[in-house]
């Protein structure tokens, strides 16, 4: 006669009674570790995380180096009531800036049209406005990397009629190699700082926990300023070159570091 029990008869049935006490055992087991969890989380509620004895240094490091880039800002403004006319004339004279830049080499890729606008103006007369004229604006920005033809570039602004001129700056074209070189000084000296308080305290460091950079590593760049309105005016066609120099741009790291101690 068959058994009725949800358990089968070991006689009757051996490999479901085995597989029927393996998932039992198993039950159990999962049942534990689930409790010990359970228990284990419990104990931690409340607790603050396991602090590491640390010292924080903070590190700088400089690089200096020639900049390979010259920029400056070029152009005209021009005014007048007939629309048509002014944008003739204002044209014409960036044109003649544009081809006498080209003259001296600089390529097209360096010259580049970073504004170019068109409003009228008006006068206040008796608490009444009325229209002046209309002025048009136009700029060219101009990089210059042969150093050699800086001089010249610049010498020609006034010659050449131009009434806006803006600072001349020197830069990097690709900076990154330098910063990289001026982020491994920072962290040598952090790291010089460290040993050095390390001895003081009678400590050993450990491995690097945090690590962080500030801002500002690029370099600032040198400004030249003049107004070329001014120079318009009063210089005659044959004025002297001015001699531009270039100096040294100086990159900055500044780090802050913390290591583990022993």
């Amino acid at each position: 006669m068959p058994s009725s029990s949800f358990w089968p008869n070991w006689r009757e049935n051996p490999t479901a009674s085995l597989f029927v006490a393996l998932l039992g055992v198993a039950g159990a087991a999962l049942l534990i570790a689930q409790t010990r969890n359970t228990i284990a989380e419990y104990d931690q509620i409340g607790r603050p995380d396991t602090v590491r004895d640390t010292i924080t240094i903070d590190g700088e490091g400089k690089v200096s180096g020639a900049p390979d880039v010259a920029q400056f800002s070029v152009g005209y403004r021009s005014e007048g009531r007939d629309i048509s006319t002014v944008q003739t004339e204002n044209t014409r004279k960036v044109n003649a800036i544009l081809a006498e830049m080209k003259k001296l080499g600089i390529p097209d890729k360096d010259l580049q049209t970073t504004n170019y606008s068109i409003q009228p103006e008006y006068d206040w007369n008796n608490g009444r406005q009325q229209f002046r004229a209309y002025v048009v604006n136009q700029t060219v920005t101009v990089k210059v990397r042969d150093f050699s033809k800086l001089d010249a570039a610049v010498g020609k602004i006034g010659q050449l009629d131009a009434n806006q001129f803006y600072g001349l700056d020197f830069t990097l074209d690709d900076p990154a190699k330098m910063k990289q070189e001026a982020r491994k000084k920072a962290l040598e000296d952090a790291r010089r700082k460290a040993e050095e308080l390390a001895d003081a305290l009678g400590i050993r460091l450990g491995r690097v926990v945090t690590y962080s950079e500030g801002g500002g590593g690029y370099p600032v760049p040198m400004y030249y300023k003049a107004e070329a309105r001014d120079m318009a005016v009063s210089a005659p066609a044959a004025a002297p070159m001015p001699e531009i120099q270039a100096g040294e741009l100086d990159i900055r790291s500044n780090v802050s570091v913390t290591f583990e101690v022993k």
